[in-house]
């Protein structure tokens, strides 16, 4: 008797397809606006290497006074010069495999490369932003270590019996963050906390909620900034006890986003001899991703082709190339 499978169902192409419908242009914090994808960083995570330069100009220097005008034609006026800058970027190549015994599912009566398939577009989501919030985390520990903290308010007790009032979320805790940003403090969009950090913004009443026109909750906001809610957000240890928790504000633009095109972006296989003759199948997606913060610069050493989750994390990888209140991020951590 024919049993229909997953490889005569999945067609590649449209189920490369398929799963773009969960691509992280769906979550919170890629609508937030914090997030820039465009045609340019989605080219150079197609072109091939590992490091991309992403080029920049500079500002011009408000400080460089205007000249005084004259009708002596005997003054020739010295023409000045923008600079330019780059930053050094690493694209990310990742792959993900699910297997199933076709005995797993024959016993269970249900087919678990199916339920592989539909949540396979969830899984990368989740790592998409992982590794988004570990490079994040990453800026900050650079920013500790090599620019006196000028990007962070860190309040946070490092034992329990030290945390009170003055060491949690504030409005006063959160403005000071943001105005590490200086004259573009206006420049915050959008907050990323952990759900114990929202439970005090809103034991604090200080959330307001935007509905659409049929009265439904659309979106949570704090100062008028988007709140985005995920237990993924970064937290720390207390050195003696307890835990710091890690808020970002997020600015426009506070990541560029590309991707490319893998050689092969979805493959399924079949082992016929596996399982005893049972029977297992496989189903491979790759993914090719340029995720970078702005203003800064890819310092680190991965011990493969790509950075993970963990050395994303670290502060040797991140190096800042523009002035602070040009990078369109701060941190603010509490208990």
């Amino acid at each position: 008797m024919a049993t229909t499978r997953i490889s005569d169902v999945v067609v590649p192409e449209v189920y490369a397809t398929y799963t773009a419908v969960n691509s992280p242009e769906k979550t919170a914090i890629y609508q937030s606006g914090i997030i820039e994808r465009n045609a340019f960083l989605d080219q150079q995570a197609s072109g091939g290497g590992n490091v991309v330069y992403i080029p920049f100009w500079n500002d011009l220097d408000g400080s460089d006074e205007a000249n005084v005008s004259s009708d002596d034609p005997a003054q020739n006026a010295t023409a000045l010069k923008i600079s330019a800058g780059k930053q050094q970027a690493r694209i990310a190549y990742l792959n993900q495999v699910y297997s199933a015994a076709d005995l797993a599912g024959e016993v269970a009566g249900s087919d678990p490369m199916q339920r592989i398939r539909n949540r396979f577009g969830s899984y990368w989501v989740k790592q998409w932003q992982r590794r988004m919030l570990s490079s994040a985390y990453g800026v900050l520990l650079d920013n500790q270590a090599n620019d006196s903290g000028d990007m962070v308010n860190d309040i946070a007790s490092e034992s329990i019996a030290g945390q009170s009032a003055s060491t949690r979320f504030s409005r006063a805790a959160f403005t000071t963050a943001a105005f590490t940003l200086g004259d573009s403090f206006e420049n915050v969009g959008a907050i990323a906390v952990h759900s114990s950090i929202y439970k005090q913004m809103v034991d604090q009443d200080d959330i307001d909620y935007i509905r659409d026109s049929d009265g439904n909750l659309v979106i949570a906001t704090y100062l008028g900034k988007q709140i985005i809610v995920d237990d993924g957000a970064t937290t720390i240890a207390g050195s003696t006890d307890g835990v710091k928790y890690v808020s970002i504000l997020f600015g426009n633009g506070a990541f560029g986003y590309g991707e490319g095109t893998a050689s092969v972006p979805v493959e399924v296989e079949r082992e016929a001899l596996q399982g005893n003759g049972g029977g297992v199948e496989y189903l491979v997606e790759r993914k090719n991703w340029l995720l970078h913060p702005f203003g800064y610069q890819f310092t680190g050493s991965p011990s493969g082709e790509s950075a993970t989750i963990a050395e994303l994390a670290n502060a040797g990888s991140w190096d800042r190339v523009v002035e602070r209140k040009n990078v369109p991020m701060a941190f603010l951590v509490t208990n």
